[in-house]
């Protein structure tokens, strides 16, 4: 049963990972005029993906100094994931 638990929880991780980097990169295509933000369907994937890391990015950004435009909280997030994965992995 605990076995089942972990592989759960490490699929979980493991899709949110995806998600961290498919934020990250949408982040980019908006930056660069790529994706433009008005069209509502990129509008409708933005705000999904804003949805669902901000509230794990904006904990980590509490804790991080300002550093004038570079943003590390995806880059702390996607560390902490991959210790919870070898935790799990390492306890069960």
């Amino acid at each position: 049963m605990t076995g089942a638990v972990a592989d759960v929880l490490l699929l979980i991780l493991q899709l949110y990972t995806y998600v961290i980097i498919a934020a990250v990169i949408a982040s980019w295509l908006v930056g660069f005029g790529i994706v433009n933000s008005y069209n509502p369907v990129a509008r409708g994937v933005l705000r999904a993906l804003y949805a669902l890391t901000e509230p794990v990015f904006g904990s980590i950004r509490r804790f991080l100094p300002a550093m004038g435009g570079l943003d590390l909280s995806p880059l702390i997030a996607l560390l902490l994931i991959y210790f919870l994965q070898r935790l799990i992995v390492r306890l069960y």
